[in-house]
This record gives C-alpha cells, sequence and structure tokens, in this order.
C-alpha cells in the first residue's frame, strides 16, 4: 500500500513539473509567430503544447500559414512556419515520429509515399525556422535568425544551378537533391 501511495505521489509529482515546464499559450503563439513573414502572421495557424505536453492547436488559422511552437522538451528554443500546402508531409512526419521512427525510417517512408503518389507533397512551398535564446527573467527571445527553407520535390543540383553542399550563411544551397524532401536552404548569419 504503501509503495502505491509513493508511486501515485512521484506520478503527481512528475506531471505537476511537466505542467509548469510549458510556457502559456499567449506566449507559445506569440513566439511561434515570430518564424512567419510580416505578410502572413495575422490569421496563421498555430500548434503548440497543452499543459500536460501534448500537441495541440493553440490557434485556428484563417490564412496559408500554419506555425509550430517550440517545443518544451528541447533545450534549444527553435519555432518553425509553412504553407498550409506542406501540412500533409508535415503531419505524416509528426505521426512516425510519434511511433518512434528514426529520422531516417521517416525520410524513407515519406520518400516512398510521394513516389507512390499515397502523400501529397506540392510542386514548391516554404518553411521558415526561427532559432534563439530564451532570456529566463524576461523571457523575451534574443540572438533570434530565420533560416528559409524553400521545398522543390526531386530537384537537382544540375536543374536548379545550386550547389549541393553546404555554402557560407547568407548563400543559397540544395539539401536532399533528388528526393521528395530537396529543399533550397538559406541559413542567414548570425547577429
Amino acid at each position: 500500500m504503501k509503495k502505491n501511495v509513493f508511486l501515485c505521489f512521484v506520478i503527481f509529482a512528475l506531471n505537476v513539473v511537466v505542467a509548469q515546464e510549458i510556457p502559456s499559450v499567449e506566449w507559445q503563439i506569440e513566439t511561434a509567430l515570430m518564424a512567419i513573414p510580416e505578410d502572413y502572421k495575422i490569421g496563421a495557424h498555430v500548434y503548440g503544447y497543452d499543459v500536460e505536453g501534448n500537441f495541440t492547436t493553440l490557434q485556428i488559422g484563417t490564412n496559408d500559414y500554419i506555425a509550430l511552437a517550440s517545443d518544451p522538451s528541447k533545450d534549444r528554443f527553435s519555432t518553425a512556419a509553412y504553407h498550409r500546402s506542406l501540412e500533409p508531409f508535415m503531419a505524416r512526419g509528426r505521426e512516425l515520429k510519434k511511433e518512434g521512427k528514426t529520422f531516417q525510417e521517416i525520410f524513407d517512408i515519406r520518400e516512398a509515399e510521394v513516389k507512390s503518389g499515397k502523400l501529397e507533397m506540392p510542386a514548391r512551398a516554404t518553411l521558415c525556422v526561427f532559432t534563439g535564446d530564451v532570456n529566463e527573467t524576461t523571457k523575451k527571445i534574443e540572438n533570434g535568425y530565420v533560416r528559409y527553407v524553400i521545398y522543390i520535390p526531386y530537384a537537382t543540383g544540375a536543374s536548379t544551378g545550386l550547389p549541393t553542399t553546404p555554402t557560407p550563411p547568407g548563400h543559397a544551397w540544395l539539401m536532399d537533391p533528388g528526393t521528395h524532401r530537396a529543399h533550397i536552404m538559406i541559413s542567414p548569419p548570425k547577429g
């Protein structure tokens, strides 16, 4: 009996700690919107985390952008936003990750599903990733910067004229060439 009571207390205490580490809905929405281009901030759909840490909708969108709040279970603050046409691709990745699949397994499954037509992948779409440091006192984001990703499935260096190896910050290059995940990367200089 004592073990059961102790176990229940530990589970309760862990749930309280987890709940305290989840930022407010307002803060999650405000910081998730930092990844979205200014033209699309108003009316964006926002996903984030409830008090138990479950992935959920925080704000219903009315435009073509979807934003993801920073995952509170990660050490580094990072939000992302993407065009609505990427949602089937992104949702499938989240689903496979939840099933415990590795990055490579997710890549291979989505590659096969896009090729077979089971998974829709737009001809081109934008993803923006906003990264920064959370000031623990003010809760403001400092040293923030946006990395731009433009998905163009099955593009190659030859079809785009872009290098396929990382370039200096501010220069574009093509990552994952020849695959469903081919995308132009543009990482601005920090600071």
